[in-house]
This record gives structure tokens, sequence and C-alpha cells, in this order.
């Protein structure tokens, strides 16, 4: 048992009384809380519309259905990222081209990357937004805008992070949110898609439930008694204990935030000391959701790397990587490419703990355990 883990869940008895409540209800499926959820998290993105589905992997494969990737299409995506980014491109039968990352000061998609990856059969572009911080959105947006492509934002790490402004995953053509049990906004699983196109959003809908013109709460509330299927769909559905909870969630997602972007300042206090190590998007001073704190460790290897994870665990320090490269996975050994700054980055990375319930205390042991497990 680590001392202080890399992640702790921000739940509660409101959480518990939430989905309690809903058993009680008699309706746990798809219904009336998931209509709740949908509707708070658009309005709080200030979106028009948000559709709440079973995880964030099948709000990528949906997305890429709704801009039109089909098979042998190319997406453009990055390879540091969860391998679930990459893989609902293979739903399609669609090919992945793997960028690299701008820097090891920022680990969000390189625009330049972008364009020199551009083809004829580029379909699309998805962006992840790493750690929280926003990927280069008006440059990629102009390139989008000039090679007629389409633009899903992978807002896993990202909600209620900011650029220039605007909500990250509200700027492309679709967003794509994780509800996963470390996010800053679980509800164990559980994702949602969000979008200001209309046909989007009602195809979603469909999409989501075997293509089915009714769902079955709208028949047992009297609203329909029949239902046709008229496309060839999917069980993508959010149940309403999860979608309790995320509602229960939301009312804490403002404090939580403003707790780790204290918690991030202290790292970056503290950190600073230490000469042998990166601390990406140092100078990034948009409001972001700080949903990991990455480090870079300067000329270093996988070996050292992982001699200091040791060291850091001995102390009871839970650290992990985010993330291997997707593109040195044997799965995609016919995309592969060279990226050497993916590649510094995945093999000399440490995730360090980041949650509300950390406190500064923790932080300043944490920098102290770093110092002295690099020197």
């Amino acid at each position: 048992m680590y001392k202080i883990p890399l992640f702790d869940l921000n739940f509660d008895e409101k959480e518990e009384n939430a989905a309690l409540d809903v058993i009680r209800s008699k309706w746990i499926s798809t219904g009336p809380k998931t209509n709740e959820f949908e509707e708070k998290f658009a309005e709080m993105l200030n979106v028009k519309h948000a559709v709440a589905l079973a995880n964030c992997t099948v709000a990528l494969h949906l997305a890429l259905k709704l801009v039109g990737v089909s098979a042998t299409d190319e997406v453009i995506c990055p390879s540091l990222t969860f391998v679930a980014t990459v893989n609902a491109i293979r739903y399609l039968d669609a090919l992945p081209v793997f960028a690299d990352i701008k820097s090891l000061d920022n680990l969000t998609i390189s625009v330049a990357e972008i364009e020199k990856k551009i083809t004829p059969k580029t379909k699309a572009i998805i962006v992840m937004h790493f750690g929280g911080f926003g990927c280069e959105m008006d440059e990629i947006m102009m390139l989008a805008k000039k090679h007629n492509l389409k633009v899903i934002e992978d807002a896993c790490h990202a909600p209620f992070s900011e650029y220039k402004g605007q909500k990250l995953g509200t700027i492309g053509d679709v967003g794509c949110f994780s509800f996963f049990s470390n996010k800053n906004l679980s509800t164990g699983e559980g994702g949602m898609l969000i979008t200001n196109n209309t046909e989007y959003y009602t195809r979603t809908k469909l999409l989501r439930s075997h293509g089915m013109t009714s769902m079955s709460y709208e028949r047992a509330k009297g609203h329909s008694t029949e239902y046709d299927v008229i496309e060839s769909g999917y069980n993508y559905r959010m149940d309403d204990i999860r979608s309790a909870i995320g509602v229960v969630q939301l009312t804490k997602i403002k404090d939580d935030l403003d707790k780790r972007a204290i918690l991030r300042k202290e790292y970056i206090k503290c950190l600073n000391e230490i000469d042998e190590i990166i601390i990406p998007f140092k100078d990034n001073h948009s409001f972001s959701s700080n949903y990991i704190m990455p480090i870079v460790l300067k000329e270093s290897n996988q070996e050292k790397r992982n001699k200091v994870r040791n060291t850091l665990a001995e102390h009871g320090i839970q650290t992990s990587i985010h993330y291997p490269a997707v593109h040195q996975f044997s799965i995609y050994k016919d995309n592969y490419t060279t990226l050497p700054i993916t590649d510094y980055a995945a093999n000399n990375s440490i995730t360090l703990p980041m949650y509300s319930k950390l406190n500064l205390t923790d932080v300043a042991y944490i920098a102290e355990k770093l110092k002295d497990a690099l020197r």
C-alpha cells in the first residue's frame, strides 16, 4: 500500500446516495438521470449537444463515424496517448498516421507534424489535450479548413480546461470525454460526446442504441409505443446509476480543479529546484484540469527512469507512465514511423501523484524524494 497513491477518488456519501436513489426508483438503465447529466454537462461547457455513452472509446468510434471516416481513409493522430485513441480508428478499418509531439516542454501533437503527414487520403485529425493542456487549436483548425479535414478532440484529460477562453472539446467538430475511475470526473466507466452540430447529435443518439428510433424510457413513459431501426447501431448507452454519480461529480468539479491548480503551483515551485527534469507545460497559464502531473528526465534512458520510479515506490510514492508510445506496440507495427520526441518522452517520463485530496506537504515530500532519487 502506497503512502501517497497516484490518484484518489473524490467520492463520499453523495455519490452513494445518488446511486441508491436510482436503484430505488426502479429505473436503472438510460433514463431521466442520463438526460440530466447530458444537459448539465452541455450547459457547463457552453455547447449545444452532449450525449452520454458507455465510455470514451466508443465516443471516439462514433465521432470518427459521424465525420465520415471509412475503410482506407487516413486519420492523423498522436502516438503519445492511451491506445484507445488509435484503436478507434481501426474500428472503421481506417489507417492511423502517427504524428510526433511538439517538444518535451509541450507533449501535445505538433502542428508542423500534422501538416507534413496530410495526404489526399487524409480524412480527419484526432488531437489529444495531454494532461489537460490544449493543443494549438487555432493552427490545427486553420489546417483542417485549408485541407477540408474534420477535427476530433480527445478531451479525456481535459474536462473544463480552456484554450484562449474556449472550453477544450468544443473547438473541433466533435469532442470526446472519459469518466473512467481515475479521471477528474469519474463514474467508474462512462464517456460523453459533445458537438454543436445538430445532425451529428441526432445520429449519435440513434447509433448509441442499436439504430432504434425510440428508447425504452421513452416508450415506458408513453411517448412512443413502437420503434423502427433505421441504421446499424451499437449498444453504447450509459445507465442512470452512473449518470447519477456523474451529476454529483459535476457539483464537485470546480472545487476539485481549483485545488489541483494550487497543487500544480506548489509542484512547480518545488520541482523548479531540480535541474535534472523538464516540467511540461510549465509556462502554460490557461485554465487546466491538471489531470496528471508529468515530468521528463533529462539526459536519461528507460533504465534510469525505471530506477527512479522504483526508488520513489520504496518511499511510498506511487507513480505511473503516460504513456507507452502507441506506434511501438506490436499491433501497430505496419503503421510504424519514426517519432523521436515521442519516443524520448515515452521512455523518460514519470507521472507524479495528482488529485484534490493531496496536500502541500505531500508535494514537498515527493519533490524531496525525487531529488534524492536523481542524485
